[in-house]
């Protein structure tokens, strides 16, 4: 998700996963510009799984997309209640 959405913005789309019995456990990976630090507070506030600022240049910003990818497809462990197509990217 991105905090800086054009119509609705990252935190209350990340609001409306965590209400939501069916998606609460999904992952969700805040990429954005924003340093703001009440941003980052409030997005694992909120149950945001990892917090991530954008790069700059269009390289490592594709570098990024391809680790957070990597993380989540190969590392990490999902929820105990997840099912496996949810856990993992």
């Amino acid at each position: 998700l991105d905090i800086k959405l054009p119509r609705v913005d990252g935190l209350e789309v990340l609001e409306s996963i965590r209400r939501d019995p069916r998606t609460r456990h999904v992952p969700v990976v805040m990429l954005t510009s924003s340093r703001e630090e009440q941003d980052l507070v409030r997005s694992y506030g909120l149950g945001v799984n990892a917090f991530v600022v954008k790069p700059v240049g269009h390289r490592e910003f594709f570098d990024a997309i391809r680790d957070i990818g990597a993380f989540w497809a190969v590392l990490n462990e999902p929820h105990p209640g997840m099912p496996a197509a949810e856990g993992k990217a």
